[in-house]
């Protein structure tokens, strides 16, 4: 056990330094990826082709980064977290992903919907973005990264205290766009990401550009998972991540309204 133990350790220094460790699968491999809904098209569209091309099994848990950070540090195990930069951060501090693992890919900016029915207001300017919820009898923000900082946000705006008997906030990895289609808030604010394909609803744009805020996304190897898995499953698990950082993978991300980062 203690020889599997250093093998994987030193496995992961060569991750680190971009040895590649891509093993012959020679049977079915299954992968286990906590990921938000935030970046759920962008992940299936690029992981997915490489998954069925590798005769990898995904099994995918799709949820909001708020809960991914709970249920991680509440001992769930998975092969591969994905989830906000500042999430990764906190659970390599906490000793729950593995060192030398972490791989930003991407940023999505926070965007606008509104319900059915309901007059697109002009968010093109602060002022704007103002008048639309001073305007809107109900509100909804999410309550993972991008409802953090619209907390913030309504404070800097002079608006907090007018609006907070109109504020909606479901649990994490609830879908905004969901509560503007069935009528429960007209204005909503989440990740671009999870807005721009609207059905049910109408999507407005994202923030001014003054008061725009960036959520980078991460991911990176459980530290459970690489110390209690077989070689070729942390192999794989390196390579899923690595997806998401290659070149080739930009036009996906951007399409689903993500810009690619790269790790700096």
């Amino acid at each position: 056990m203690i020889a599997n133990r250093i093998h994987r350790l030193g496995f992961l220094l060569l991750a680190g330094l971009g040895v590649s460790t891509m093993p012959v699968v020679s049977q079915a491999a299954e992968l286990r990826v906590i990921a938000p809904n935030a970046v759920k098209h962008a992940v299936e569209d690029v992981v997915e082709p490489w998954a069925r091309q590798n005769g990898v099994k995904l099994n995918f848990t799709w949820t909001g980064s708020e809960a991914i950070g709970r249920r991680v540090l509440e001992g769930e195990v998975f092969d591969v977290v994905i989830t906000t930069d500042r999430g990764i951060d906190a659970l390599l501090k906490a000793g729950k992903i593995a060192v030398h693992t972490k791989m930003p890919f991407a940023r999505s900016a926070v965007a606008v919907g509104v319900g059915p029915g309901i007059a697109k207001p002009d968010i093109s300017t602060v002022e704007g973005l103002k008048a639309a919820i001073r305007n809107a009898k109900t509100i909804a923000i999410s309550s993972g990264a991008s409802g953090r900082y619209l907390e913030q946000l309504f404070e800097q705006l002079g608006v907090a205290n007018e609006i907070k008997s109109k504020l909606r906030q479901p649990p994490s990895g609830a879908q905004i766009g969901e509560l503007l289609a069935r009528g429960d808030a007209e204005l909503g604010f989440q990740q671009v990401t999870e807005l721009i394909g609207a059905e049910g609803f109408q999507y407005v744009g994202p923030l001014p550009s003054e008061v725009q805020n960036y959520t980078v996304w991460a991911a990176g190897l459980h530290w459970t998972g690489v110390m209690y898995s077989q070689m070729s499953e942390i192999d794989l698990s390196t390579e899923l991540v690595k997806q998401l950082t290659k070149p080739a993978s930009d036009a996906v991300l951007r399409k689903t309204g993500l810009d690619p980062v790269r790790n700096p």
